[in-house]
Order: structure tokens, then C-alpha cells, then sequence
């Protein structure tokens, strides 16, 4: 075969990494290939000084890059969803297939992107745009195609999971850790897109349409994130036998599609519960295989680069194909996708953990209790805490049965109003796992 060409879009963390990765393994990349694969070009509006491009010619018009003739496959890692859609369609409409690490860009616009490739015979490839270096899309697409996914949990943000993992390990606040977490480069100055669950979001819609066959449909999901998680929460779930997980959950039900970003109890025991710091893991539980679960690095330079280099890869062994023997975008081909429906989180079954701030008075727990039971709601367990000397107000912790979280919701509005209780109803979603 003739060299694959290759066009970088962007040079920052994760195309410097790219280059590196492709210039370094170059030998082994075209054994398993069977043809070169070159850098030809690189679209950047700035140089990397921490990345040395040789003489690779550079473009500080990313859009040159989309409109020469002699690239094969135009690599974007620009980041954001306007320069980004747009540069991306022109690749398409210009005959390149199309390589990126862009989650925002494929959860938001993939339907448009995927029907244009899909007319223009080109593919676009992803791996890199959910848990940085784990192949999880390839799993969701090739290992477990002979598999009927029923859900999935991951933890795919690692911004996210280190501040819990701090928080748990060395009883610190959430402040204190976000601030950390800014000061290493695992959060940005504004972290709004980590901490409030926008990120895990953008990666929970694409993986559900992997594994269901469903459209993209990034705003019906549920999206809560954790920066309401109180150090407090934090010990009362370790003393019940529980850590809290900052988790993405995608569930097929016989209602709908259960699509859902939020903070989770999960018992001690899984794997999954006891994944910290930066890392990324996804559990996945299929009817053949049973469950699965992959873990590794969910960022970084290199972690990344790994996976945008396999789709490279991919993409190269692709070329002499016929544009009907290439993997569907999504795992299911277009003709396929299901119109089984989202479901709203208010219809979304699951048990709850509930902390409360009681007055220290004879009947307010029995009155709590009362309100559960009136709405069909049982507790599994209890902590309540002496108050500490002078105070008055009593700690008073609860987890319940499964419930449907419209249930639940109005029996916290009643719980709020009653006279005993002091402030809101704390409210975290408790996952088994289990298969």
C-alpha cells in the first residue's frame, strides 16, 4: 500500500501526544497496518514547544488541512463544538475520513456528522472521546457485539473521582480538594464542566448509543454532579458500607432507556468503588459474557493518543474496504437504531441514601417513617447520631428499598415541611452493581 497521510488538527496536550506516539512507533504502527503511516501536514494556530515536529509542514489554517488533497485522514483535536463541527464536515465534504477525541462534538452533533460521513463513504472514528486510553467504545462495538448490553456504570471523569477519593482518603472538603485538583492540571480554573457532571454527560449519551442502538440525544440526560457532596456524606456511606462514586448510568428497561449522570452509593465490595484518583472504569453487563469491567487512565497526553492512534490504525486497514464492510459508526447500522424512548429520572427506579438535620425531640424519626411507609418507600437501614454538647439538632440517616424517584421526591417534600426537620432533605442514589 501507498502511505496513509495523515493531517493533525491542533497541537496542544493531546496532539502532541498523537505526534509523538505516531513518530515514535512508526515501525510498529506499519507492521500492523501494512503500509506507512505520515504526519504530511499539522493544523495549529500556535507551536508546542514541548513537541518537536521535525519538518512536518504547518498550517495556521486548520482548514487547510480539511482541503488538502494529499491527506487521507484528518486527525481533530482542536476541542470545543463550533471551529470544531465545522471542520470536521468540510474533512467530510472534502472525501477525508475523520479521526477526534471530542466528546462534546460527537454527543452533540454525531447524528449530523455520522449521516454526512455515511453519504460521503468516509468513516469517523471516537475512541479517544470517552475514558481517554481504555478501549472501551472498541469493547462496546467488537467484543460485546454477540452480546445484548443491559447497562452499564462508569466512572468517566477523572476530575471527578479524584476530589471523592481525596475527600474519602483524607477527610477533606470539597473546596479544599477542587482547589488541589486546579493546582495539578486535572481541573480547570472554571471546572463546571467536571464538577456539575456536563463531561461524564457528553460521554454517558455516546456510550448508551453504543450499547442500546439508540440516536445520540445529549439533552435527556440527566446531569447532576458533586459539588454538593458534603465530607459528611462521605463518612455515613463508609459506615454503612458504601462509597460514593460520581457515576454515568445507561440502563435498558422494558419503560425505556434509563440515561443518568449523579452522585452513587455503591457497596465497598465492587471493583468499581474502589477505582481512585484520576482513574477512569466502565462496568459493563451483558447476557452472554455477564459483567465486565474496564479500567485505566481517562486522560492525559499519551493515554489519550493511544486510543486516537488505534482509530488511526483502524481507519488505515479500512482504506481498501468497501464502504458496506466498514463498522457502523455506532455499533448498530442506521436502518437500526431503536426509538425505544429516554426515560425521565423522575420514573427512574432506585434506592436512596436521605440525610436529615431533626430537631432532638421524642417522634420526629416515627413521623419520617410514617411519611416513607404512607408512600410505599422502606428503610434498609438507619444511623442516628447523638448531637454534639449544646447542639440540638440530631444527624439522621436513612437508606431505603428501590423506589420510583417521583415517589421519593414527594415523600422528601412532605419530610421537609414537617416541624422536626431543620433545612433540605440531602439526597444521594444507591446502586447495587450487581448483575
Amino acid at each position: 500500500m501507498n502511505p496513509v497521510r495523515v493531517g493533525i488538527c491542533g497541537l496542544g496536550t493531546v496532539g502532541s501526544g498523537t505526534y509523538a506516539v505516531l513518530t515514535r512507533n512508526a515501525a510498529e504502527i506499519a507492521a500492523r497496518v501494512g503500509a506507512e503511516i505520515t504526519v504530511s501536514q499539522i493544523g495549529a494556530r500556535r507551536d508546542n514547544p514541548n513537541c518537536d515536529i521535525g519538518n512536518t509542514p504547518v498550517s495556521r489554517d486548520v482548514f487547510a488541512v480539511a482541503e488538502n488533497p494529499d491527506i487521507d485522514i484528518v486527525v481533530e483535536l482542536i476541542g470545543g463544538t463550533t471551529v470544531a463541527k465545522e471542520l470536521v464536515l468540510k474533512a467530510i465534504a472534502n472525501g477525508k475520513h475523520v479521526v477526534t477525541a471530542n466528546k462534546a462534538l460527537i454527543a452533540e452533533h454525531g447524528n449530523e456528522i455520522f449521516a454526512a460521513a455515511a453519504e460521503q463513504g468516509v468513516t469517523v472514528a471516537f475512541e479517544a472521546a470517552v475514558a481517554g486510553g481504555i478501549p472501551i467504545i472498541k469493547a462496546l462495538r467488537e467484543g460485546l457485539a454477540g452480546n445484548k448490553i443491559q447497562w452499564l456504570a462508569g466512572i468517566i471523569n477523572g476530575t471527578g473521582n479524584f476530589i471523592l477519593s481525596e475527600m474519602r482518603e483524607k477527610g477533606r472538603d470539597f473546596n479544599d480538594v477542587l482547589a488541589e485538583a486546579q493546582a495539578l492540571g486535572y481541573a480547570e480554573a472554571d471546572p463546571t464542566f467536571d464538577v456539575e457532571g456536563i463531561d461524564a454527560a457528553h460521554k454517558l449519551v455516546i456510550l448508551a448509543s453504543l450499547a442500546f442502538g439508540i440516536p445520540l440525544q445529549f439533552d435527556k440526560v440527566y446531569t447532576e454532579g458533586i459539588s454538593r457532596i458534603a465530607q459528611e456524606d462521605v463518612t455515613y456511606a463508609e459506615q454503612l458500607g458504601y462509597r460514593i462514586k460520581h457515576l454515568g448510568i445507561a440502563r435498558d428497561t422494558e419503560q425505556g432507556i434509563e440515561l443518568r449522570v449523579h452522585p452513587t452509593l455503591i457497596p465497598e465490595k465492587r471493583l468499581i468503588a474502589n477505582v481512585n484518583g484520576v482513574m477512569n472504569a466502565v462496568l459493563v453487563q451483558s447476557d452472554a459474557v455477564g459483567p465486565t469491567l474496564y479500567y485505566g487512565a481517562g486522560a492525559g497526553s499519551e493515554p489519550t493518543a493511544s486510543a486516537v492512534v488505534a482509530d488511526v490504525v483502524d481507519v488505515a486497514r479500512t482504506l481498501t474496504a468497501q464502504p458496506e464492510h466498514r463498522v457502523p459508526y455506532l455499533s448498530f447500522h442506521s436502518g437500526s437504531l431503536s426509538s425505544h424512548p429516554v426515560l425521565p429520572i423522575s420514573e427512574v427506579e432506585t434506592a436512596y441514601y436521605l440525610r436529615m438535620s431533626a430537631l432532638d425531640k421524642p417522634g420526629v424519626l416515627s413521623r419520617v417513617a410514617q411519611i416513607l411507609s404512607d408512600d410505599g418507600i422502606s428503610i434498609e437501614a438507619l444511623i442516628q447520631k447523638e448531637p454534639p454538647e449544646g447542639a440540638n439538632l440530631v444527624p439522621m440517616i436513612i437508606l431505603t428499598n428501590r423506589t420510583i424517584e417521583g415517589r421519593l421526591s414527594a415523600a422528601v417534600s412532605r419530610i421537609e415541611g414537617l416541624e422536626g426537620i431543620v433545612g433540605e432533605v440531602t439526597r444521594i442514589r444507591v446502586e447495587s452493581l450487581a448483575g
